[in-house]
């Protein structure tokens, strides 16, 4: 279960859908004063290289974040016009690397870290089981000196999350939070306990906001998760929307070499309502700046 290093798959068309869902939510629930728990079950180490072994090794950001912009953003001439999502998701990565080169990849737990709020008191919370990823992102977290605003568990993200929901009332008695849910799923299991973890905190917490990516592959436990999610959602009669991107498969690939993954989507359960509009602008201008070959595909739904 130790072999999956996120470094590898850093800035890959996956995060880059994972992360503009992610902003455009946080944007949304952060318009309220009112402080918000965040917790991310599997935060990996935080910040990644783009120029490091791991993620030249995997090259999966040229892509990703890499080919978005040199789409939009070239250095050899003005910037192209985006979707707002994306434009906001750009501009996040880019404030980690001021000279303007794309060497540093923020994960969710600075995605998350960089759009909190010390006025409302938001906390912050990461688990990750994985020995040395954990201690990568302990020493990253502790060079911004957040205090006990950010917290990190070397623990399953599945089991530690349970102590922190529901989240404590704020000043106004309201509790707020959102729960990101990646796991690898190199583990077949990793399906049935995110079902298994959002049907608990549903019931301990319906009001909360689930954000649950995962990889869209041909798999039978890939392809019922999102049918069992919105199951869950239905039942308690919770509002969701569903986002998915296929970039298709590499055409200089032969037949014998491995595609890699090509589609991922995003579930969220109580997504704030500005967010189907994000995305609606956002999803085919990813499309058509990242999509290859073959199998490009988007799609957005929603219901409750």
């Amino acid at each position: 279960m130790f072999s999956y290093r996120h470094a590898f798959h850093a800035g890959n068309h996956a995060d880059v859908l994972k992360h503009i869902t992610l902003i455009a939510t946080l944007r949304h629930l952060m318009q309220k004063e009112a402080s918000l728990t965040l917790i991310d079950s599997h935060a990996g180490a935080g910040l990644y290289r783009l120029d490091g072994d791991y993620t030249e090794t995997g090259g999966e950001a040229k892509d990703g974040v890499l080919k978005l912009f040199a789409a939009l953003r070239p250095a050899e001439r003005e910037p192209t016009a985006a979707a707002a999502a994306i434009e906001d998701y750009m501009d996040l990565v880019a404030s980690f690397n001021p000279s303007g080169a794309l060497r540093v990849y923020p994960g969710s737990p600075f995605v998350m870290q960089r759009l909190m709020r010390a006025e409302s008191r938001d906390k912050l919370k990461l688990f990750e089981l994985h020995p040395t990823d954990s201690r990568t992102l302990t020493a990253h977290v502790g060079q911004i000196e957040a205090g006990r605003q950010i917290a990190v568990a070397l623990q399953d993200g599945f089991e530690g999350m349970k102590a922190f929901l529901p989240p404590p009332p704020t000043a106004g008695s309201s509790r707020r939070a959102a729960v990101l849910i990646d796991p690898s799923y190199e583990v077949k299991t990793d399906y049935g306990r995110v079902s298994a973890c959002l049907q608990e905190q549903l019931g301990r917490f319906p009001t909360g906001t689930y954000l649950v990516w995962y990889p869209v592959i041909p798999r039978p436990e890939a392809h019922d998760l999102p049918r069992r999610l919105k199951t869950l959602a239905t039942q308690a009669k919770r509002p969701w929307l569903k986002a998915t991107l296929a970039i298709g498969q590499d055409p200089t690939h032969g037949p014998d070499d491995r595609p890699g993954l090509t589609a991922s989507g995003m579930f969220i359960i109580n997504p704030p309502h500005t967010l189907h509009a994000a995305l609606h602008a956002a999803l085919p201008q990813l499309l058509s700046l990242l999509g290859r070959g073959r199998g490009q595909a988007q799609a957005l739904e929603t219901g409750g």
